[in-house]
């Protein structure tokens, strides 16, 4: 008689120890999941996110005490001109740099002064060479040091993509490996210049359309009347916004495309996929039957 009490204590005990696992399971499973961290939180992680620019990693890196990233050399160099050369050691183009920017800013000066002294068409042509020679000699000191800058990896930089794709639209994707996206892109921002400089034009022969037919001291006024001239003025030139707008919007989404895409090279996929079906026991809980009980699990890894 106290044998089988004991084997029915027993059993009591176990039984009832059962649900209190499962319960003890699913509390730890609730804690786990609230206070599981998936993010890098080491204190480098927190570095490189915490500011878009660092001024302490430019400078630090121009004084080569440091290692400073693409994107922070880049937009230092934006302001600092020519610290990209700097950080990579190749000070010999520095002179050829604020060489070439100087000439063509002093260029752009004289003959300014000569055409408005002159009228001349050929020294305001020279005058817009000269603009675009400094601004060149700029965009390839940008250009040059996301060339030059190489911190190894297997897999394309996301940084220097972007800054490839910001300089010159199309040029991350080939860094990619993905070219075929470059006449997509271009076509699109293309097209979209192509109808802003219609738009401009019917916006401007509209707009003085409007004007001569509401002066007041015109002789001869235009066959069209003021109020429709305003009402064409007005439909071409938010034609002409929208051309713009998709031209900005075309320009950064190659730009986000160009990060995206090589940030996801770096990720290995295969086809080796596995699957495994073992039993289980399925603990006690609140929202679920008042026993544990037994079944099937099905896990997949690829």
């Amino acid at each position: 008689m106290k044998l089988r009490q004991l084997i029915a204590i027993g059993l009591g005990l176990l039984l009832g120890a059962i649900p209190l696992r499962g319960q003890y399971r699913d509390d730890q499973f609730k804690r786990d999941a609230f206070t599981q961290t998936y993010a890098d939180t080491t204190e480098q992680a927190k570095t490189d996110t915490s500011a878009l620019f660092s001024f302490k990693e430019f400078f630090g890196g121009l004084a080569h005490k440091r290692t400073a990233s693409l994107k922070t050399l880049t937009m230092g160099s934006v302001v600092f001109i020519g610290g990209n050369q700097i950080y990579n050691r190749q000070y010999w183009k520095l002179p050829i740099i604020y060489g070439g920017i100087g000439a063509g800013i002093y260029g752009g000066i004289h003959f300014n002064k000569l055409y408005q002294e002159s009228g001349e068409q050929k020294y305001n042509t020279y005058k817009t060479l000269s603009i675009v020679g400094a601004g060149l000699c700029y965009w390839g000191s940008l250009m040059d040091g996301a060339i030059m800058y190489d911190r190894g990896g297997k897999w394309p930089n996301p940084a220097k993509s972007t800054v490839y794709s910001l300089l010159l639209p199309g040029l991350g994707q080939i860094y990619n490996g993905e070219a075929w996206k470059v006449p997509l892109y271009w076509g699109l921002i293309a097209g979209s210049v192509h109808f802003y400089i219609d738009n401009d034009t019917q916006y401007k022969r509209w707009k003085n359309i409007h004007n001569l037919a509401t002066a007041d001291d015109v002789e001869e006024r235009p066959p069209q009347s003021g109020e429709t001239a305003k009402y064409y003025r007005d439909v071409y030139r938010r034609y002409r916004d929208y051309s713009m707008l998709f031209i900005a919007v075309t320009y950064l989404l190659q730009v986000i495309d160009a990060n995206v895409f090589a940030y996801m090279q770096g990720f290995e996929v295969n086809d080796d996929i596995s699957m495994r079906i073992e039993p289980t026991l399925m603990p006690y809980n609140q929202y679920a039957s008042a026993s544990p009980a037994v079944g099937m699990k099905l896990g997949i890894r690829f």
